[in-house]
């Protein structure tokens, strides 16, 4: 499995739990696109929201983009790091933890005095480090090359909106985390993983069953904690602010732990329906590197300064002009 595309797809998540579907179509994926910019984002999140991953890039996608994706999905990233032994026996071991009988039992008995502790600890500190977190999160947003400046005062916001509730939750509650604890073995069982190497060659079907599972436990634990994603999914109003032959702008306005917060998305129009602007570039910067993979760097030999090459990505997302694919 191409973990940099799972990368990828948690991060969309991340971003589509932002949105909600408002006055939506059907959620159905027998015609890929929507017939307007607003019915393409809203029906986007309405298979998001349902934990439909297969069906959100069925749609999300124009039909051949979703066919190299899904030719692609196998096919090992050269940066991979390979599965150790030890990476396997700690996989396994946590596993068994989780899905053992009366884990949930077990499991809350370890943790409880654990809790405890960290609360006598960690208390009084915790603001501060997680303000701390906040700080080089900011550092990352500000050095991110592929964010645009719009993109990463967006990030911003989210995380000033974020970092309030991340300081003042009972993250050492023992109920809290007794729930959560039940959440996590409930969910592990569900997603029935026998082996590490089992999780990195998993094929694209495979895959998106096991996201959907994923996501409807973290949802759980998020809700555990504060923060409901259907409420802020629920919130969401879609607005194209322009739209020029076969492109637009949408605007996305939502509420975030009871914040108003807006985000915008680029569209294009593919054969009559529109698709993001941004997944599309992904999907073909991703497809690219599949077809031409970087030349590994050579440590005897490095090139001279100013005469490496452009990675292929980025040629292939600057050719990406107006009229996209």
């Amino acid at each position: 499995m191409r973990f940099q595309t799972l990368g990828r797809s948690l991060l969309l998540l991340a971003m589509l739990a932002l949105v909600a579907c408002h006055n939506k179509e059907e959620a159905s994926v027998a015609t890929p696109g929507g017939a307007t910019p607003e019915a393409a984002v809203e029906q986007s999140v309405t298979l998001i929201k349902n934990g439909d991953f297969d069906g959100f890039w069925k749609h999300a996608l124009p039909p051949a983009d979703y066919a190299n994706m899904r030719a692609d999905w196998t096919h090992a990233n050269p940066n991979q790091r390979p599965i150790t032994d030890d990476d396997r026996a700690r996989f396994t071991q946590a596993v068994q933890q989780l899905t053992a009988p009366d884990a949930e039992t077990k499991l809350y008995d370890q943790l409880k005095p654990k809790l405890a502790q960290m609360d006598a600890q960690y208390h009084d500190q915790l603001p501060v480090m997680i303000g701390i977190g906040q700080a080089i999160i900011s550092t990352g947003i500000a050095q991110n090359k592929t964010m645009t400046e719009p993109q990463k005062q967006q990030a911003r916001d989210v995380l000033n909106v974020l970092l309030p509730w991340a300081q003042q939750t009972p993250w050492f509650d023992q109920d809290k985390a007794k729930q959560a604890v039940g959440v996590a073995v409930v969910t592990t069982r569900q997603l029935d993983l026998k082996s590490a190497d089992q999780l990195q060659n998993m094929d694209f079907d495979t895959a998106m069953k096991k996201y959907s599972v994923a996501y409807g436990g973290i949802k759980q634990l998020l809700t555990i904690y504060g923060l409901s994603v259907d409420d802020t999914l629920n919130s969401v109003k879609v607005t194209t602010v322009s739209q020029d032959n076969n492109q637009a702008h949408v605007k996305i306005d939502y509420t975030l732990l009871g914040k108003p917060l807006s985000s915008d998305s680029q569209l294009v129009q593919v054969d009559g329906r529109w698709y993001s602007q941004d997944l599309i570039n992904s999907e073909h910067a991703q497809h690219e590197q599949i077809l031409h993979p970087a030349p590994a760097a050579s440590s005897s030999a490095p090139a001279p300064a100013g005469t490496a090459p452009a990675p292929a990505s980025s040629v292939k997302m600057a050719s990406a002009a107006p009229a996209k694919p």
